[in-house]
């Protein structure tokens, strides 16, 4: 089942289910937000899908309409944008066939002592990033990216910061989570998402990976119930005035990756930091899919299209260079 955020015409949030197609929506009367569905599940002890029919669902309504007047929201949000941590972990997925028996033939042909601390980790999640039962594997890479006020909501542009060295594009699988009354956490499902990043930053060293990834990101649109398919293929393709400039699929679910979902959850969550209860959570589970490894520079007015068939409509999100927030110089003494 495929849940959409959105506001309707008197401009107030709103909550929909998502046809198959993606075509149309129906709107579910009286529930103002999947956040509020996800206390409401919490509370009750029951499945999300469960409480869904607490609230009728109304006429159904062309998906188009809400795109037209860039009515869409992200498919989880947090009251106060403060209370919502973005996160992600990367190093997580394996490519294509070719990539990964080339990247399997380095690793054993190069001593552990010359590979890089990328390529380390790398090889850490190939021998044990799968937990086994009861035991975590091997924690990932881990990155902080934000709190909510960084997530753009589908067709909005991804403000990126005047200092940007680059602009791109990082198709991935979020998880949207939010931690319950005992500080347990709660996977309400799974959605598309845009982890943007600073991959020009980041190749300077690797030690300006976490200045890489304090961008802005976009989620969605639909927040897909339920578990996740095991394998999953999508496309990323970046338009130009109307023209695709770059377009490559991309595989995900966990037979695509070395870690299981479960070993990334809880190497994320084992901060007890990141159990408070009320608190929402959304995280990246990584990619192996970039137009920058293929060389191509996004430029401002460049639109991202993700779009994995089982999760609905793709996301889309131009490009945009945001105002300075500060000069330097520019922090005031009180």
């Amino acid at each position: 089942m495929l849940l959409i955020q959105y506001l309707d015409t008197d401009g107030q949030p709103a909550v929909g289910v998502l046809s198959d197609d993606g075509e149309q929506y129906r709107p579910l009367i009286g529930l103002t937000s999947t956040y509020a569905l996800a206390q409401a599940a919490m509370t009750s002890g029951r499945a999300l899908a469960a409480c869904l029919a607490d609230y009728p669902q109304g006429e159904p309504a062309p998906y188009a309409a809400l795109v037209g007047r860039n009515a869409l929201l992200p498919p989880l949000t947090h009251p106060d944008p403060a209370h919502c941590y973005v996160t992600g972990t990367g190093l997580t997925h394996m490519g294509s066939a070719a990539t990964r028996d080339q990247m399997h033939q380095k690793l054993h042909q190069q001593d552990h002592a010359e590979l890089t601390d990328s390529m380390k980790i790398f090889r850490l999640g190939l021998e044990g990033g799968r937990h086994q039962s009861g035991q975590p594997g091997v924690q990932p890479e881990w990155f902080y990216k934000g709190d909510g006020s960084i997530v753009a909501a589908p067709g909005q542009p991804l403000p990126a910061p005047d200092f940007a060295l680059d602009y791109g594009e990082e198709p991935e699988l979020v998880g949207l989570y939010v931690i319950d009354a005992h500080g347990q956490p709660c996977r309400l499902g799974f959605a598309v998402g845009n982890e943007f990043s600073d991959h020009v930053t980041e190749r300077q060293n690797y030690l300006y990976l976490a200045h890489s990834k304090l961008r802005p990101c976009a989620i969605g649109p639909a927040l897909r119930l339920g578990e996740l398919p095991d394998a999953l293929t999508g496309e990323s393709r970046i338009e130009r005035d109307g023209s695709i400039v770059w377009q490559k699929p991309f595989l995900t679910g966990e037979a695509n990756m070395c870690h299981s979902l479960a070993n990334l959850e809880y190497h994320h969550f084992k901060y007890r930091q990141f159990l408070r209860p009320g608190d929402v959570h959304l995280h990246f589970f990584g990619t192996a899919t970039l137009s920058f490894a293929d060389g191509v520079q996004v430029a401002a007015g460049d639109e991202f299209v993700i779009h994995i068939p089982e999760f609905g409509p793709a996301l889309r999100n131009p490009v945009a260079v945001a105002a300075p927030g500060i000069d330097i110089e520019g922090v005031r003494a009180l």
